[in-house]
């Protein structure tokens, strides 16, 4: 596995890939440095095309991607992927395309392993409340990243 560190607006993320897939997206814990400086060419795409989002010129990855998890999360993280950029969805509308309950897309939500670019920020609670977040900041990333989208919580 390779591991390269960026920096980003929602803070220091460690991009992770096993061969030629990203397998994670994650903030980077206190004292985390990278042991070689160097990213491999598909870690490298990654960094480009995150400086690109976060600049508001990429509105959808085009990345290998190698998710771990179950088949339910796994068809949760492809529904998320086909959310619009800028538009939202709710725990509640994935459950019922999946034949299944809220919480259980909120799990395989909280579980997703590539956020940001598998874009479980972009799903809510009823009525368009903002429900939860696991990375960053929690919610306050959650709305930061959807304020980049043009998507704003009043």
């Amino acid at each position: 596995m390779s591991i390269y560190y960026v920096d980003s607006p929602v803070g220091r993320l460690a991009l992770e890939a096993d061969h030629d897939a990203v397998t994670g997206v994650r903030w980077a814990g206190r004292g985390e440095r990278a042991v070689d400086g160097r990213p491999s060419p598909l870690l490298e795409e990654a960094r480009r095309q995150l400086a690109r989002y976060f600049a508001g010129r990429l509105e959808r990855f085009d990345l290998p991607l190698a998710q771990r998890g179950t088949d339910f999360q796994k068809r949760v993280w492809a529904m998320m992927c086909n959310i619009p950029y800028g538009e939202t969805a709710t725990y509640g509308g994935l459950a019922m395309a999946l034949g299944s309950g809220p919480r259980a897309v909120g799990m395989a939500c909280g579980r997703n392993p590539i956020p940001i670019i598998v874009p479980c920020h972009r799903v809510l609670g009823a009525g368009g409340t903002e429900g939860g977040y696991s990375g960053g900041r929690g919610l306050a990333t959650k709305r930061q990243l959807l304020a980049l989208e043009g998507v704003v919580f009043e």
